[in-house]
């Protein structure tokens, strides 16, 4: 199945599905995309440390004092 054809399925799935399930699913989705999130920072602080872009604790320390609160 392309990926196209298994949005169809899925559509026509969560369309007869119960709310249970269908908040079910979001969560796992959800769930997938904040982890996906995670690795790719993971992977990207791995490679700074990896190509020696740190900090000290001084240095952190003065770059988050200029952070906006949001």
């Amino acid at each position: 199945m392309n990926a196209i054809e298994l949005k169809r399925e899925l559509h026509s799935f969560i369309d007869q599905e119960d709310d249970k399930t269908v908040e079910m699913l979001y969560q796992m989705v959800q769930s997938y995309r904040i982890q996906k999130r995670k690795d790719k920072m993971i992977a990207e602080g791995e490679e700074d440390i990896k190509n020696g872009r740190l900090f000290n604790l001084k240095e952190a320390k003065e770059i988050m004092d200029k952070w906006e609160p949001k």
